[in-house]
């Protein structure tokens, strides 16, 4: 049984349970613009970028400064690009609901792909792993696989992608003849780590670049467990209309990761590279479906 989020703290700004919600399924705003394509673009001469600045380590700010693999993307897209890349910091809350009403062209972000995102929005190759994974307390010698989860407790974010592929564990479970265990949601994760560490939960489920981060930031309170769902992805989100733009940041990512930039990017920020990534745009629930193993 799902019980509902009972705390308050930072991951991305804190903002109350329905807000969650309705971020993580877009907060689809009617449009009141039309994001431009590429030709519009090179006609005015800039592109407008919407960013945040929370959300480490793909944007944040650190001693004033912002930091993070999409900054340092950001900067390799303007020595890139013949046009002026120019950026608006937004709240995480908003940002996709302002790219989709065409207030912006795209957002340079590191948004998860989901079926709801994708009915909206073409998504740039995949630059990161957000396939899901168990994180369990490192003393804890309990969880060695999939099947030693069953019956646990476990913290999850309210309103996001992770819980929606929830059922990709249960499925898991009952393969290993086990269960699903009681769910807690909660508004961020600094809150369901600190219930991890203290024993209120089992496991907390989170995907692979913030486990790495965690992991690697706190060894001796918390280790990677098991992967609980099929493969994620972490990617840019282009509006539907603006099918140019999109073949042209995917030529822009194809020369990163052609020239080996992307790798040492991914590694620098993420503890990792992801050499097998899919290399093509994600244009639907179908695909993504397929590529994910989603409903096999």
């Amino acid at each position: 049984m799902f019980r509902q989020c009972s705390t308050l703290i930072l991951h991305r700004p804190a903002i109350s349970c329905l807000a969650l919600t309705m971020a993580a399924g877009l907060l689809i705003l009617p449009a009141e613009g039309v994001a431009a394509d590429l030709d519009e673009i090179e006609s005015r001469g800039y592109m407008i970028v919407a960013t945040e600045d929370n959300y480490s380590p793909f944007n944040y700010i650190d001693g004033g400064d912002a930091v993070g693999f999409n900054t340092d993307m950001l900067e390799e897209l303007r020595a890139y690009a013949d046009f002026e890349i120019r950026q608006e910091i937004l709240p995480w809350t908003g940002l996709l609901a302002a790219v989709s009403g065409g207030q912006y062209d795209m957002a340079l972000t590191g948004a998860s792909v989901s079926d709801e995102r994708l009915r909206v929005f073409n998504y740039t190759p995949p630059y990161a792993s957000a396939q899901h994974f168990a994180i369990k307390r490192a003393d804890d010698e309990r969880i060695a696989d999939v099947g030693d989860l069953s019956g646990m407790t476990v913290g999850v974010q309210a309103g996001s992608v992770l819980l929606s592929r929830l059922p990709e564990l249960e499925e898991m479970l009952a393969e290993e003849g086990g269960a699903l265990g009681d769910v807690v949601q909660y508004e961020s994760y600094p809150e369901a780590f600190s219930d991890l560490a203290n024993g209120r939960l089992d496991f907390v489920i989170d995907s692979a670049v913030p486990v790495n981060v965690l992991v690697s930031s706190r060894p001796d309170v918390f280790a990677q467990g098991p992967a609980v769902s099929g493969p994620g992805y972490v990617s840019w989100p282009i509006p539907k209309n603006s099918p140019e733009l999109l073949e042209f940041m995917t030529e822009f990512l194809s020369e990163m990761r052609d020239s080996g930039r992307l790798a040492e990017l991914q590694e620098t920020w993420f503890g990792e590279s992801f050499p097998d990534l899919p290399q093509e745009p994600l244009t639907s629930v179908e695909q993504f479906h397929e590529l994910a193993g989603i409903g096999e």
